[in-house]
């Protein structure tokens, strides 16, 4: 390795970026170095217009001298439309060294001003074609060239979904384009380089649009055209000549409109395709669409559309079935052996007509025969018809499935079994980037981690979504933002959580009250419980927290202030919150019979996430400067918290509500001081110890639970809630084989019967939220809040003596990755150690004394990288540089 060396440069977390309209983008990089305690002390960044080997730069930073490697802002003169920008990166370092330049990265913006669109919104004739037709439509056209290409660019948007073809092939692996969002405020639109697929004849273009989350149907109550009652295309082809001159090809009226082989297409129930109306050649030059119909245009915003801010989704993975189960009532099912999310690919050979139907499921009942009641109205079902010509490979197109057993019905021969190599499962998800990593000596908690970046994977498909099968897959706030931390460690979800908030603040009511899902497509009532809401605070929050996001936090502000001033305004007294609607500690084991709602009284929890998030609005005014703000919002957390404890805090100081998840919020929101919060955790520690180590907690207490007693010295009963595997515990679903986590705790019971059908999803992630202990705590790799994105790293491991043996935990940080892995053997305790250039962390070597503590077999005194160490009662507190490390004692 090179002695100093910049890599993965990022351009607002991404690398090659195509279609952006960020007008100011920031810049990140990574940094290697051979040496420990390295610290940038300078950087130089250069833009240049691409491909010109930087001759052309529109900003040179010069050397500024700072430790700052991420979000650099872009300087330069003003961006321009369709335009590609190349970037490097040399910096130095305490050492006095200095880089080469870095790599080349690239950036490249699309379109923008909304005045740039010349393109109209097209749809099928309704004179010819019923609008509300459930096939997909078919839009085309033919070009011709006018000489050699330079470079072409195609911008796409639909109200719908959409996928596009050019000249035979499909354009770009986006699924579910433009993706999901409040459709009236914001649209999202799609930048593809096509440069390769013209030809030097003529070429031709055509778009499946489909009717996806934009008028489908949405909810339980068969909700429709929620956001409009007619789908509509939008694309704008640009060409760029060899000899300068440009040309745009947008829809219009003159394209030409049909329909073909995708008869229906519903996110919850499935896709209906008959290979037989193929339309062969439809997207090239020479078909003969003389018989299709015109387009019309319709008269839909502009104003709305912004570049692709999420990650796409796509196929990430493939799998293969694991076996061929023949059911007691003799139904012929593949096992994909995990609960996935996204569709299954097959191909066969039969004669033209033959239906073939796939239908999709999460578990076997307790006779091992399929089970489909907890899909409630989903139907989860694809239909495809054969075209009877040789091996035909189908997939849907419009609609993905939650899953880990298919049905199949009409494959020919299936009497006699299936050809497994014929069908293949893809997951599909947020295209995001892996970033953390957990495991320990327990391999059932390593099957619960797997489970939660499993739950993560099949519910962030555009949207968190609550659940990926039944009639449902909504945004529910709650379950956002009580996983949220735990999703920042699974994988880089910065640009997702800025594209779901931008959402939540465009739907959030002008008195700051904020939608139970986001996008909103419930009732008018469908507003503001405590834990959901709060959202509008946690999530941004989080996203300053892990990622040092400071203009998310900046652009949220406003959202999340309303957000505190609706609670406000809310309650009979200005610093209780005890009025409206709200879901209470959800599914919390503690309900009276017949209720979803657990024992502790709502507007405690109201009231506690009143105090919490005007701890963090308050904390927001910090980092953002609002002095003011820093002032008025500190004040009104004091009289929060005092109105808290008159009410619910006796004066023995006693949390008045004898719940696990009152004393858990009570204590995790720092609403309980000194006698009365020492009070709280033995008295929470009681609770779980005469429930034999079993939790009562919902959706509200769960997320705290372990954290509160790990920090308030009970964290041998953490683990022991964490190990605990009979019902209800995060274990038992193991136990019962899940491979996701599950909305509940016995979604199936021991005998093997359901939870009722009506809310019992095998995938849900939200108490996945235990994640964020298991890398915090237990492996013990945090960060430290006065250095946001792990500029300062907290490594402070706990153990439970005798329970685990070994953690780790690892996390690609802003700055690069960082370790904390642990292993106790033959007496002596082992923890290794990785700090990313330009951080440095904080290590407590837990129960350690200083005497014996070696650094690869070497006294503190004599090792390079370390810098302040002592002894306290806790064990060896020390700092230290970059660099990898291992301490014994």
């Amino acid at each position: 390795m090179a002695d100093l060396l910049v890599k993965k440069l990022t351009c607002e977390y991404r690398q090659h970026w195509l279609g952006t309209d960020v007008r100011k983008p920031r810049f990140s990089w990574h940094i290697q170095s051979d040496r420990r305690g390295t610290l940038q002390t300078a950087y130089r960044l250069q833009v240049a217009v691409g491909e010109t080997g930087f001759r052309d730069l529109v900003w040179d930073s010069g050397e500024v001298r700072s430790e700052q490697s991420m979000h650099v802002e872009y300087g330069g003169a003003p961006l321009q439309s369709r335009t590609r920008y190349e970037y490097r990166v040399k910096v130095r370092d305490n050492f006095g060294r200095e880089s080469d330049w870095s790599e080349t990265d690239w950036y490249e913006t699309a379109l923008l001003t909304a005045e740039e669109w010349i393109a109209k919104w097209i749809t099928p004739s309704a004179d010819i074609i019923d609008p509300q037709d459930e096939a997909a439509f078919l839009l085309r056209k033919t070009f011709v060239l006018r000489g050699p290409v330079r470079s072409a660019r195609i911008y796409a948007s639909a109200a719908g979904v959409y996928e596009i073809e050019l000249n035979g092939s499909r354009v770009g692996d986006d699924f579910m384009a433009p993706g999901w969002t409040s459709y009236t405020k914001r649209t999202q639109y799609q930048t593809y380089d096509v440069t390769a697929a013209l030809t030097e004849e003529a070429n031709g273009i055509g778009i499946a649009l489909a009717d996806g989350w934009y008028k489908g149907n949405l909810a339980w109550e068969n909700h429709r055209n929620l956001f409009g009652d007619r789908r509509a295309a939008l694309l704008q082809l640009h060409i760029r000549y060899e000899d300068g001159t440009e040309e745009v090809i947008g829809t219009d009226s003159t394209w030409s409109a049909s329909q073909g082989p995708i008869r229906y297409a519903e996110i919850y129930h499935g896709e209906t395709y008959d290979a037989r109306l193929e339309r062969q050649g439809w997207s090239q030059a020479g078909f003969d669409d003389s018989a299709w119909s015109a387009a019309e245009t319709l008269d839909l915003p502009f104003s709305t559309l912004v570049a692709q801010e999420n990650w796409p989704s796509r196929v990430t993975e493939v799998l293969k079935p694991i076996s061929l189960i023949r059911t007691p009532r003799g139904e012929t099912v593949l096992d994909m052996g995990q609960n996935m999310v996204g569709r299954i690919r097959f191909s066969v050979e039969a004669p033209a007509g033959t239906e073939i139907r796939l239908q999709h499921a999460e578990v076997l009942d307790r006779e091992g025969n399929f089970y489909i009641g907890n899909l409630r109205t989903a139907k989860q079902t694809v239909t495809y018809i054969a075209r009877g010509e040789g091996v035909e490979t189908y997939a849907p197109h419009f609609s993905f499935q939650g899953f880990r057993y298919v049905k199949v019905e009409g494959y020919p021969g299936q009497e006699h079994g299936l050809p497994l190599e014929r069908f293949e499962g893809e997951v599909i998800h947020s295209d995001m980037e892996p970033t953390g990593e957990f495991e320990c000596s327990n391999e059932m908690v390593n099957q619960l981690q797997r489970n939660i970046v499993w739950g993560q994977r099949g519910n962030f498909l555009d949207v968190p979504t609550d659940c990926p099968q039944r009639d449902e897959r909504l945004g529910w706030t709650g379950d956002a933002q009580v996983f949220v931390r735990t999703a920042a460690f699974n994988y880089q979800v910065a640009p997702f959580f800025t594209k779901w908030l931008r959402d939540l603040r465009a739907d959030q009511l002008p008195n700051g009250g904020v939608p139970f899902v986001v996008p909103h497509v419930l009732d008018e009532n469908a507003y503001s419980s405590s834990a959901w809401g709060d959202a509008a605070v946690i999530c941004p929050w989080t996203m300053y927290l892990t990622y040092g996001d400071k203009r998310l936090l900046a652009e949220q502000y406003d959202s999340m202030k309303a957000w505190v001033e609706y609670i406000r305004s809310q309650g009979d007294q200005e610093y209780l919150w005890n009025t409206g609607f709200h879901f209470g500690d959800w599914l919390g084991l503690d309900a009276k019979e017949n209720s979803y709602v657990g024992a502790t009284p709502r507007e405690l929890i109201a009231t506690a996430f009143y105090a919490h998030s005007t701890r963090l609005l308050r904390d927001a005014a910090v980092v953002l400067g609002y002095a003011e703000e820093v002032r008025r919002y500190s004040e009104l957390l004091e009289r929060v918290k005092q109105a808290f404890r008159d009410e619910f805090v006796t004066p023995a100081g006693r949390v008045a509500a004898p719940t696990q998840t009152a004393h858990a919020l009570a204590l995790m929101f720092g609403l309980v001081e000194g006698a009365a919060k020492e009070r709280a955790a033995r008295d929470l520690n009681e609770l779980v110890v005469q429930n034999e180590y079993h939790l009562t907690t919902g959706f509200v207490g769960t997320p705290y639970l372990c954290h509160v007693l790990s920090e308030h010295g009970y964290h041998d009963t953490s683990v022991k809630l964490l190990l605990q595997q009979s019902y209800p515990s995060w274990l038992y679903s193991i136990t019962q084989g899940a491979t996701t986590i599950w909305e509940h705790w016995d979604g199936i019971k021991p005998d093997g019967s359901f939870w009722s059908d009506d809310m019992n999803s095998y995938n849900h992630y939200a108490y996945g939220a235990i994640g964020e202990w298991l890398y915090r705590t237990v492996a013990g790799l945090d960060l430290d809040e006065s250095g946001p994105a792990f500029k300062r790293i907290r490594i402070e491991p706990r153990f439970a003596d005798g329970e685990l043996m070994s953690a780790r935990a690892s996390l690609i940080t802003p700055y690069g990755r960082a370790e904390s892995s642990w292993r106790i053997e033959n007496g002596k305790t082992k923890l290794a150690v990785e700090v990313p250039v330009n951080a440095a962390a904080q290590v407590l070597l837990r129960g350690a004394a200083l005497e014996d503590v070696r650094e690869n077999g070497a006294e503190l005194t004599a090792v390079q990288g370390i810098g302040e160490y002592k002894q306290t009662p806790e064990g060896v507190r020390l700092t230290i540089g970059s660099g990898t490390y291992s301490f014994t004692w």
